[in-house]
């Protein structure tokens, strides 16, 4: 129900646009996250947006930005200014609204897209 997609292989400085498409869901009233998990390494939050409101760790901030197109029903993730260490499998996911960079709050996600980013 959720479908993640948007990666690729982009050099250090350049931009990827994730997107996450949900078939039989309404996103107004939830909240979506994007999460990311590279090699021998936990999964880690990246943003999330709820309502009105959008939340992104510290690592992505001011590169990344979440937002949801109702019309399309999908949520994107704008991706600039990549490095090296944002090279990871990125996974979107859906939860109750409020929800935060916890990934136990959400009980649906997306089969994942990677993201390599060269230096």
């Amino acid at each position: 129900q959720l479908q993640a997609s948007g990666g690729g292989e982009v050099q250090a400085g350049g931009s990827l646009r994730l997107s996450c498409a949900a078939s039989g869901r309404t996103w107004r009233s939830e909240s979506t996250g994007w999460f990311r998990q590279a090699p021998g390494k936990e999964r880690e939050f990246v943003a999330v947006i709820s309502g009105g409101g959008t939340r992104y760790a510290d690592s992505v901030k001011g590169r990344f930005t979440i937002s949801r197109d109702n019309v399309k029903n999908t949520v994107c993730l704008q991706m600039n200014s990549l490095k090296p260490e944002d090279t990871a499998v990125y996974y979107c996911a859906a939860g109750p609204a409020g929800r935060g960079p916890s990934p136990e709050d959400y009980a649906y996600w997306g089969q994942g897209t990677l993201v390599t980013v060269s230096s």
